[in-house]
């Protein structure tokens, strides 16, 4: 393979006769990779070093009727109120285009915010509640009321106690307010203050950076690395300075709005394959090296493939040997975006790369952030030296970006030392079990229970489907009764049919929380009618039962 500095500042070129001996080299020969594989696992003695389980549970057809029948009736009484508010009948509340501006260019689309105004809106209390203390384990809310159907708030000055919090990222339990465990964060804050107000490359690299940039780099197993002030940035920002006309990305049609982002403003050809299928993903590689661009038929210029860890919406995990076989095979290139997985998965909390037993040289761009198993704001890129070296001088957010405050720098030093041990504990190594064991424990209780989850046994994002839109609200609000808060999802952040609430297990958790929301879930569970699981093994059947990709010779 080439080196991997040259997804930075080389071309990679692919010739003919190249590309006829890759196409006679498959890699999906039959009774090969495929051996041993089922519809919700792969227990390969080759790839996998430990038996893959992952739950996509078709619901009832019925259900399906049902949601599409429930938005349907929202839609009709949606065009209703409309017109009512079109004749006076009704409070117009949304925004809308005056009178003298008619006949100038829109402002406002009626058409595009229908969905908002009208069912939205109807369940808006759901979302954006402001919290009031640290968003551990259990936090407080600030709590609020509506007089006008969700269109504005007014708080009551009153505050509801210890929530069970099973919606923050807080992965590890480092978002915690313990004194003595922020010592050391309280000495940065007096000796550094609380801001930057300089670009790195101008004044705003401290020592502190440095010092994290070198530890997050033995971290991860790598030869250097470079940290960044926002984690969304971290993607948004850096894809563009890697890849651009003439390159082509491969990605994963679940990815985040920051890989999304970052694909678009680079300038090069994106083509999205399904969600976590070698198949797809390997006939866009075969296509691009057969067909190359298009009209000129010239080599891409590079190939890069962009996936996640743990997709924070499914619970999936990336199938990274796989992956990693077809970038050596059709000499592609891979940026793994570790977002959600760095610090959740692996022996000692290492990520996927280390879940799956592989080398950290097997990844060419290692991309990850801080905001959720270190409980600190940021993100990183890591990799070879020529790599970072390339995107300290060529990234939009080393150039323009303020740098991060060294407050949070040595936040994320202090978890990252408790998590490779250099603080003189195991606290560390006992956070990463204990958030196997509660997630593991979650997963179980909730199938035996009859929910239908989706995601993979081993990852803390756990969704449990909902589908129904009238139970998207009913879930939340029956949920914070109870005293426990939870992060609902509908259309359009998921399929139209696929509603869901999401819980984010937590080290921090105790098993009496667990229980706890357990038992709500179960009561709740028979009063919504959620338990919609047949226990069926029909796991996206899309993924895994389609015609194989055959390489003859």
């Amino acid at each position: 393979m080439a080196n991997p500095s040259a997804v930075c500042n080389g071309h990679l070129h692919h010739h003919h006769q190249k590309q006829n001996n890759l196409l006679k080299s498959g890699i999906y020969k039959k009774n090969g990779i495929t051996k041993g594989m089922k519809k919700n696992g792969i227990s390969n003695g080759t790839l996998y070093k430990k038996t893959f389980i992952e739950h996509f549970e078709q619901a009832p057809m019925y259900v399906a009727v049902l949601t599409f029948l429930g938005f349907g009736v929202g839609t009709v009484f949606g065009y209703l109120r409309d017109f009512m508010r079109a004749w006076g009948l009704e409070k117009r509340n949304v925004a809308a285009e005056r009178e003298q501006q008619k006949d100038f260019v829109p402002l406002y689309q009626d058409f595009e915010n229908f969905y908002t105004r009208n069912l939205y809106m109807r369940i808006r209390d759901n979302w954006n509640r402001p919290i009031c203390s640290v968003p551990g384990p259990q936090f407080d809310l600030m709590e609020r009321v509506t007089d006008d159907y969700n269109w504005t708030f007014r708080f009551t000055g009153k505050t509801i106690k210890n929530v069970i919090n099973m919606g923050s990222y807080n992965y590890l339990g480092f978002a915690e307010t313990d004194v003595n465990a922020l010592k050391t964060v309280t000495i940065e804050l007096q000796k550094y203050g609380t801001g930057i107000c300089s670009t790195r490359q101008e004044m705003g690299t401290l020592d502190k950076h440095v010092e994290l940039e070198k530890l997050v780099a033995k971290f991860l197993g790598v030869e250097d690395a470079m940290v960044f002030g926002m984690g969304f940035a971290t993607n948004s920002m850096n894809i563009p300075a890697l890849v651009g006309k003439g390159c082509l990305i491969l990605s994963d049609e679940l990815n985040h709005t920051s890989l999304v982002l970052g694909a678009r403003l680079s300038g090069a050809t994106i083509r999205i394959f399904k969600h976590n299928n070698m198949q797809s993903l390997e006939k866009l590689l075969r296509d691009a090296i057969i067909y190359g661009q298009p009209r000129s038929r010239r080599a891409w210029r590079k190939i890069i493939i962009l996936v996640e860890g743990i997709y924070s919406m499914e619970g999936s995990i990336v199938r990274l040997p796989e992956i990693v076989l077809l970038k050596k095979k059709y000499k592609a290139y891979l940026y793994l975006d570790e977002a959600h997985s760095i610090g959740a998965v692996g022996a000692t909390g290492r990520g996927v790369v280390e879940y799956f037993g592989m080398s950290p040289d097997d990844v060419d761009v290692l991309m990850g952030t801080f905001t959720k198993s270190f409980g600190a704001a940021g993100g990183y890129i890591a990799g070879k030296k020529d790599l970072v070296d390339f995107l300290r001088t060529h990234s939009h957010s080393a150039v323009y970006a303020t740098s991060m405050c060294p407050p949070v720098a040595e936040q994320i030093i202090r978890a990252m030392k408790c998590l490779m041990g250099l603080d003189g504990t195991t606290q560390g190594l006992q956070r990463v079990r204990q958030l196997g064991k509660n997630t593991r424990y979650f997963r179980r209780r909730l199938h035996e229970m009859g929910f239908i989850i989706y995601g993979n046994d081993d990852s803390p994002v756990v969704p449990l489907l909902l589908f129904m839109p009238g139970k998207i609200g009913a879930f939340a609000r029956r949920m914070l009764k109870k005293n426990i808060g939870v992060v609902v999802v509908g259309f359009p952040a998921t399929p139209i049919t696929e509603s869901r609430a999401r819980f984010c297990v937590s080290a921090a958790h105790t098993r009496e929380m667990l229980d706890t929301v357990l038992n709500a879930l179960d009561e709740l569970g028979d009063f919504l009618h959620l338990k919609y699981s047949r226990y069926s093994k029909s796991s996206h059947p899309e993924l895994y039962e389609e015609t194989r990709l055959e390489l003859e010779d």
